[in-house]
């Protein structure tokens, strides 16, 4: 009977398992932590957003763009198929998919059970040393030596965990090539002294990523101004690339939109006066910006905050518009691997098949977050991972 060996008992590895032992193949999971999916249940804080319904590949970024966009669109819709066989009933807030019990401790007790069903051995707390490839596959761990026809690597990258690169070094020496990973999904640091003012603000924002000055993308959300920079999702959305820019040496920046839904800022400006002649530039604008980040705005533009609009000559008037609608924030750098949810690099999808087979080994399998593929906040890694286990437990 085959053997298959799968490394990592992540999302990626746990779902390849079942699949694959649902054929009749005889599988196995070697797990370095004392438990598996530990990454699972932390998703979406603890309610695992496992999917997304727009799995387009517009959300994903990759070396390979063409290969994902097939990978995706000929497999996404397997992922709902495969949760509904296992027990978990969906609930669908804005396309983003949850367990209806709003705990990812669901996820993992099912795909566990499914496991114990199908007689799926898991052993935890082993760490793979070497992996030899011969006629067959030798795997040496911390604890035993172990034989297999195929071997799937399933380690996960190195977000969430201090210096963890043991996937990638597995691979290196079967040779494979390694794009740099970054971390994604992550919360930026800046360069300001005006921080600690605007700490614990959240507002919805338009963020513009500039390289030098060269205009690379924008997202729309919900913004949290930190003690050490920005966070929330339309910043983690741009993470990979900004950190991306960083690495290569070039300057990145955001210009942030605080009023995103207004087409015209000094216009707007010159209706509000005339309908509200007699208020201070704060009391115009009380109940659209939070008054601790006009502050900060009024200070960096050195304007006193007792003045009305038309106090202002048109220099102010333009500095004051200007960061307002496209406050500069210059990146330079990240909380790190430990803060992010993803990375951005990995195997290159060049090195793989349509079913994740490796281009440079026979019987080596690639999937979940070792590869070059970072998505969006929203279910797109999850589903990306869950995608990468089904195609190879279908295929292999």
């Amino acid at each position: 009977m085959l053997k298959v060996i799968i490394i990592g008992g992540g999302a990626s590895g746990m779902v390849c398992a079942i699949k694959l032992a649902r054929r009749g193949i005889n599988v196995s999971i070697l797990e370095k932590n004392n438990s598996v999916l530990k990454k699972v249940l932390i998703s979406g804080n603890g309610k695992c957003n496992y999917f997304n319904s727009d799995m387009s590949v517009k959300h994903y970024r990759s070396n390979n763009i063409d290969i994902l966009n097939n990978i995706i669109s000929n497999n996404s819709n397997k992922v709902l198929d495969f949760f509904n066989s296992i027990g978990v009933v969906s609930r669908c807030n804005n396309g983003y998919y949850y367990p209806y019990s709003n705990t990812s401790t669901t996820i993992k007790n099912l795909l566990l059970v499914e496991c114990k069903r199908l007689s799926i051995e898991i052993i935890t707390d082993t760490f793979v040393k070497d992996i030899i490839k011969k006629d067959s596959f030798l795997i040496k761990t911390n604890n035993d030596d172990y034989i297999c026809d195929k071997v799937i690597v399933a380690t996960g990258s190195c977000a969430y965990i201090k210096d963890e690169y043991n996937g990638y070094k597995l691979l290196e020496k079967l040779g494979h090539s390694i794009i740099k990973p970054i971390p994604s999904l992550v919360m930026l640091e800046g360069s300001g002294n005006y921080f600690k003012e605007w700490a614990g603000i959240r507002c919805n924002a338009c963020v513009k990523l500039f390289e030098n000055d060269k205009y690379i993308d924008k997202s729309i959300g919900e913004l949290q101004l930190t003690n050490y920079g920005i966070s929330g999702i339309c910043v983690m959305n741009l993470s990979g690339r900004a950190l991306r820019i960083l690495d290569n040496n070039k300057k990145a920046s955001f210009k942030i939109n605080f009023m995103p839904d207004i087409e015209n800022g000094y216009d707007y400006f010159e209706k509000r006066y005339k309908m509200l002649p007699n208020l201070t530039l704060p009391q115009m604008l009380e109940s659209i910006i939070n008054y601790k980040l006009l502050y900060v705005i009024l200070k960096k533009c050195h304007i006193d905050s007792n003045l009305t609009w038309n106090m202002l000559n048109s220099k102010q008037k333009k500095l004051l518009v200007d960061n307002i609608f496209n406050f500069n924030f210059d990146i330079c750098g990240s909380k790190g691997f430990l803060s992010s949810q993803v990375v951005s690099g990995g195997v290159s999808l060049n090195e793989i098949s349509s079913n994740f087979e490796s281009k440079l080994v026979k019987g080596l399998y690639i999937i979940g977050e070792l590869l070059d593929v970072d998505g969006d906040c929203g279910g797109y890694n999850l589903g990306f991972a869950w995608i990468s286990g089904i195609v190879v437990g279908d295929n292999l």
